[in-house]
């Protein structure tokens, strides 16, 4: 028997209609892309070139995104890194260190940020540092992101796709820093993130 199905609209909470192909495949807006056209989607980049290190990296952390809120996750999508300064034939990578809730706090340095749907930045809930000290709660590279750098100004840019396999809870953080063969490399580094209610994030 042929049923009409209701669902809740992702930017209004009104019913709607869901609709089908001819079929009966169910048509989806993927999760992120939602999260985007609600306002969830955030950005932020270092404005200053750090030094990569030549050792796995410790309590020091070239960028740090810490969770201010008490109600929101922030579920990572992207972390990148552009080589402002390299070496010829040198190569480098990212790595990424999640920090549980608790952390300590951290200062809000100036950087570069924007939303992802044309809206204001200034409603994000992070605080954003270079050079943080933090602890270290196990750093691992990330992603495909080894790259070879033949040119010295500028280089290339990097990006750890995470796709939400990361996700910081309220008063938690996580820390990116770049690894490579020599410390003649620099690199600013940045976040893609959504911040997303724990009421909606829990019903996801």
């Amino acid at each position: 028997m042929a049923a009409l199905i209701k669902a809740t609209g992702v930017t209004s909470d009104a019913d709607v209609d869901v609709k089908s192909t001819e079929s009966g495949t169910l048509l989806t807006l993927e999760q992120r892309v939602a999260w985007t056209a609600k306002g969830y989607g955030f950005q932020a980049m270092a404005t200053v070139a750090v030094a990569a290190l030549v050792v796995r990296p410790g309590t020091t952390a070239i960028a740090t995104l810490r969770n201010q809120s008490v109600s929101t996750n922030l579920v990572i999508d992207e972390v990148f890194a552009h080589n402002l300064v390299g070496t010829a034939n040198s190569a480098y990578s990212l790595w990424l260190c999640s920090h549980p809730a608790g952390m300590g706090t951290i200062t809000n340095d100036i950087t570069v940020r924007n939303s992802l749907n044309g809206q204001t930045a200034g409603g994000s809930v992070v605080h954003f540092d270079n050079g943080a000290t933090v602890l270290d709660d196990g750093w691992f590279p990330w992603g495909a992101s080894e790259r070879t750098v033949d040119v010295t100004t500028p280089g290339g840019v990097v990006i750890s796709p995470v796709y939400g396999r990361i996700i910081v809870p309220p008063t938690g953080g996580i820390s990116a820093s770049i690894v490579a063969d020599v410390t003649g490399a620099t690199f600013t580094v940045g976040f893609r993130w959504y911040e997303v209610p724990n009421s909606e994030f829990n019903n996801t």
